[in-house]
């Protein structure tokens, strides 16, 4: 006889766009993506403006009418029903709201960018550690089975000894007076909220760097080191980066880049007309991953000296053609990508392990080190309140007590 999955109840902090689609994945039936050992539970949700705001919320999603709304961190965090939080605040939040969430005994799975700073992503590491609890970056990417055989690829040696990874995430957002479309308190410009390309879009950039150039290299892996170039926006927040990711011992690089004046994809995202956003090139080969590289459903494997010779490589995402809209009429269905991590997230917890090999503390300390020295060479800091190191649960980024 079958055992029964192990189920695993989630609180959501913040009610924005991302923790809708998060959640939403959670409640997606997990059979449609040939998941049969764990499942997850909606067990509340809270909004730092009210509690009204988290009920509004958890019926946008569907989610089922035992969950609780709070209207407060602070109330979530103390739900005894409630074995794991998902963090979706902005990035400016996320060292406040994690340590919010670790100093009451939960486990994190806590959106990317990580955290603002190394030293950060350091302290709640320490801070998980010493509580004895699970905590993971939720670079959602990496846990999708296109990601998985592409690493599989490398490491098998498909295409050989890779040299050279170029990675792009760029949106076309410029206006012709000059500036952009957003307005300047938006997040993505908006320093107080640790606003730019970097944190925002940089981050899928340099997580197929990463992936592929060291998370892929034999242990003890070689840290890159980084040289970047970066343009500032009329808000000091950075609109465009570059970053050259140098393993010497390996004999590779690693090329990132992100923008908010042109993009990947001029056509629209999804296209393939303007070619690859992410190019892993080997000895023996390349693979060529078509955007958007945060969601990405396609690659392809073009072998060396074989002219015209392409493995096309699908890879859509199951969808829920269950799940009805919300006036009840027929939808494309449910099912964004981000339930293939939260799926890891249950299977940690089960299996008792505190981090996620294919993401672990080291490396998502290190990328967040390399974010450091690029912002170093660009000359780009953020206020004080969201840069520091001092776990205060009484800050105004965790909200009202």
């Amino acid at each position: 006889m079958a055992s029964k999955p192990y189920t695993v109840r989630w609180g959501i902090l913040a009610t924005g766009g991302i923790a809708q689609t998060f959640t939403r994945d959670l409640l997606t039936n997990p059979a449609v993506r040939n998941v049969h050992d764990v499942q997850h539970i909606v067990a509340a949700a809270a909004s730092s403006s009210s509690a009204s705001r988290a009920s509004a919320f958890l019926k946008e999603v569907q989610a089922p009418s035992t969950a609780k709304a709070y209207g407060s961190y602070a109330e979530l965090v103390k739900d005894p029903d409630v074995d794991v939080i998902y963090v979706a605040t902005p990035h400016s939040h996320h060292f406040q709201n994690t340590m919010l969430c670790l100093e009451a005994g939960k486990h994190v799975l806590c959106e990317k960018a990580f955290t603002v700073n190394a030293a950060q992503a350091k302290k709640l590491v320490e801070t998980a550690k010493a509580k004895n609890l699970f905590l993971m970056e939720a670079v959602w990417t990496r846990y999708f089975p296109l990601s998985i055989k592409i690493r599989e690829l490398v490491t098998s040696g498909a295409i050989g000894k890779v040299h050279r990874v170029f990675s792009d995430l760029s949106f076309g957002e410029a206006t012709e007076d000059g500036g952009l479309t957003f307005s300047d308190d938006h997040r993505m410009v908006n320093k107080d909220l640790a606003g730019g390309a970097l944190l925002d879009l940089g981050i899928y950039s340099l997580t197929w760097v990463f992936q592929i150039l060291y998370h892929c290299q034999p242990t003890p892996r070689e840290a890159p080191r980084v040289l970047a170039a970066m343009n500032k926006y009329k808000t000091d927040a950075d609109e465009m980066t570059s970053m050259i990711l140098q393993w010497k011992e390996n004999q590779s690089m690693g090329i990132a880049t992100t923008n908010m004046r042109v993009a990947t994809q001029p056509d629209g995202m999804g296209s393939h007309t303007s070619g690859p956003a992410v190019r892993i090139q080997g000895t023996k080969g390349e693979i060529q991953v078509m955007g958007p590289i945060f969601r990405p459903t396609h690659f392809r494997v073009i072998k060396a000296g074989q002219r015209g010779e392409v493995e096309e490589v699908p890879c859509p995402i199951p969808r829920d053609t269950e799940r009805q809209g919300e006036k009840g009429h027929e939808t494309e269905g449910w099912g964004h990508g981000m339930f293939w991590e939260a799926d890891e997230v249950a299977r940690c917890l089960r299996d008792g392990k505190l981090q996620s090999e294919t993401l672990g503390w080291d490396e998502s300390i290190l990328i967040m080190e390399t974010m450091d020295e690029v912002r170093k060479q660009g000359d780009l800091t953020y206020p004080e309140l969201i840069e520091t190191t001092v776990y205060d649960p009484k800050s105004p980024l965790n909200g009202k007590a």
